[in-house]
């Protein structure tokens, strides 16, 4: 943690606030939620835990904000080991959001580009409601548009779900997870596109953005209470 502490007070002074908003930000969404006695999973699910399998959540659709054009969904797959992980949020970014200059790399034969939006990242949840990894998913896991790492990576400041729907707390905790660890997000973008040109020249017969046997692309384990102890160490005192 000690060298962790010390980076985190080696960054610009716009760079630490910004990291210290976010956290504060995520703590206030916690505490919400726990005084409202619930988990993240139980308000999204209504309570269905653990959720049904490859249903989204929250119930009745996606979680849209129309002025950022950010969309994000709950849910797990049926292998899911669920004494670790519950479910995974999927959080995209449609083309209205995105910055100028935006052109996806491959869309899908029966899709249209100008609509389809980019999966940003996966972010893991654990038991307890907290977030236990991030990672990034091959395009046939959401059908997106496929856009290169470093644009994705220029897309991260604009997912924001700033609306009531279906929770207050998580929108805004959710929204605050994208600032905290933005770095890592564009770290594992870029190893996800390293990963499908390793896959790709590994399987020179497939279609590594179609290879079903291809899923996830790149992982990293996080530890969201030990990141808002060292940030609190670091510049919040």
């Amino acid at each position: 943690m000690a060298d962790a502490v010390e980076r985190l007070r080696r960054l610009p002074p716009e760079q630490q606030q910004e990291l210290l908003a976010a956290a504060r930000e995520i703590a206030a969404c916690e505490r919400v939620l726990r005084r409202a006695g619930e988990t993240m999973v139980e308000r999204l699910t209504r309570a269905t835990v653990p959720p049904e399998a490859w249903e989204h959540y929250p119930p009745g659709g996606d979680v849209y904000d129309p002025v950022s054009h950010s969309q994000y969904y709950f849910h797990r797959h049926s292998d899911d080991a669920l004494g670790e992980e519950v479910g995974h949020f999927h959080t995209f970014l449609r083309p209205a959001g995105m910055p100028p200059g935006m052109a996806p790399a491959m869309v899908p034969p029966d899709g249209d580009g100008a609509v389809l939006p980019s999966h940003l990242i996966a972010v893991g949840i654990g038991s307890t409601g907290a977030p236990v990894r991030l990672f990034t998913t091959n395009r046939w896991v959401t059908g997106e548009a496929w856009y290169e790492a470093g644009m994705v990576e220029a897309m991260l400041p604009s997912f924001a779900v700033d609306r009531q729907h279906p929770s207050w707390a998580i929108n805004r905790w959710l929204t605050a997870l994208f600032r905290l660890y933005r770095a890592e997000m564009g770290l594992l973008l870029r190893a996800r596109d390293e990963a499908v040109r390793r896959w790709q020249a590994a399987h020179p017969d497939r279609d590594a953005l179609e290879d079903r046997e291809f899923e996830v692309a790149s992982t990293m384990r996080i530890d969201l209470d030990g990141r808002l102890s060292e940030i609190d160490r670091a510049i919040g005192r």
